[in-house]
């Protein structure tokens, strides 16, 4: 890994995902950046730069919010942290803008209504969200062929039970009680890089300011909202900006 020639680069699978734990509550992303903090204090860290992408990122900048003091930057990329904007998300798609691919301009996230039902979706899709993954990365991506078979499997490996199932949509069943966190939180002053795909950079562009006095973004709109897999050298070249910045 490129990253890890120059600095100290740990993972997480955050609450809910891939091998870590699927609890029953707390995925309020308040509750899951107190996640991230504990392990920095295991590790013995003081200070970190945190990057999270999607909900990835709502952890990561819910983790700036509540740990300022241990928070260098926070790298966002495709993804900020819920505000009220959310609650203005269209439940029906505007004429012409629901196509084979996501509209930049307009965009239509279906599942973000879909998984705020309780119970249902693990029951359809159990052992089939490989047909949703197919979906997503085809509707999302600029060039969905920049998703290996390989990488489709293990999304799919680790998507496909009950339990993950309705784990990843508690992200989404938080969104209030994130939305009211937001409201009490101050307007971080460490550095707030911000990468965007062509699905997210003009929101990013317009949200990221209101709750950060220094932000900076820059677009990828060459790709979807897979950057990692789509542009990976644009998103390292960004972030390594970023950081020796």
């Amino acid at each position: 890994m490129e990253m890890a020639k120059c600095y100290r680069v740990i993972i997480v699978d955050i609450r809910g995902m891939g091998s870590s734990e699927k609890p029953a509550s707390g995925y309020d992303k308040k509750n899951m950046a107190r996640d991230i903090f504990e392990l920095i204090k295991y590790l013995g860290l003081d200070q970190v730069n945190i990057m999270g992408h999607d909900i990835g990122g709502m952890v990561a900048m819910s983790f700036a919010f509540n740990y300022p003091e241990c928070t260098r930057k926070v790298i966002v990329a495709d993804g900020s942290h819920p505000s009220e904007g959310m609650l203005q998300m269209p439940l029906i798609p505007t004429d012409g803008t629901f196509g084979e691919k996501m509209d930049g301009k307009m965009p239509y996230a279906w599942w973000m209504g879909f998984n705020q039902v309780k119970a249902l979706p693990e029951k359809i899709l159990e052992g089939r969200f490989g047909y949703l993954l197919d979906y997503l990365f085809s509707y999302v991506m600029v060039d969905e062929d920049k998703m290996s078979e390989f990488d489709r499997q293990v999304y799919t490996h680790y998507y496909n039970s009950a339990e993950s199932i309705r784990a990843s949509n508690c992200w989404y069943q938080s969104f209030l009680q994130d939305i009211e966190d937001s409201k009490t939180y101050q307007m971080l002053s460490m550095p707030v890089p911000g990468i965007g795909s062509y699905v997210s950079y003009n929101y990013m562009k317009m949200g990221l300011p209101y709750v950060s006095s220094n932000v900076e973004i820059i677009g990828i709109p060459d790709s979807g909202h897979y950057m990692f897999e789509e542009q990976p050298e644009k998103v390292l070249g960004a972030v390594l900006d970023f950081l020796a910045e």
